[in-house]
């Protein structure tokens, strides 16, 4: 939705967003959701030290973050009511889905649907879906070059 904001000299300013620079992950196990998004998706774990002097984890890929919150022990501010496994979750990729489905099934962890086509933000993917250790779904695709 967009804003327009009255400006001093009559002008209107059009408010919009960017980009996303983050998002918060509750999570029941902090080592086992680290240990998925590392070893199945490739992504970073770090440890940091936040501007309260808290320390606390995040997964890193590309130039994205994802925070975790242990659940229980969230940081404030936090959602309203903060829960493991609410998160639907789409990841682009540009390794093939038929290998994703190889390194998931190497992993223990289960091709729920797919390939599937789905409509993506900047238009057609294919798509395979899984879970993290939360129950939150987990959606790999890939740009759909055919459509």
């Amino acid at each position: 939705m967009l804003r327009l904001v009255k400006l001093k000299s009559n002008a209107v300013k059009i408010m919009r967003i960017k980009a996303i620079d983050h998002f918060v992950l509750t999570v029941t196990d902090m080592d086992k959701t680290m240990g998925f998004y590392r070893d199945v998706l490739g992504m970073k774990t770090e440890r940091f030290t936040a501007a309260d002097d808290t320390v606390r984890y995040a997964l890193k890929f590309g130039r994205h973050k994802i925070n975790l919150h242990q659940s229980g022990r969230e940081f404030e501010p936090k959602a309203r009511t903060p829960r493991p496994g609410s998160a639907d979750l789409c990841f682009l990729s540009d390794i093939p889905l038929s290998e994703w489905q190889t390194h998931c099934s190497n992993h223990g962890v289960a091709i729920e649907i797919g390939p599937v086509r789905r409509t993506g933000a900047t238009g057609p993917i294919m798509s395979i879906y899984m879970r993290d250790p939360d129950g939150n779904l987990i959606e790999i695709s890939n740009q759909d070059t055919k459509a």
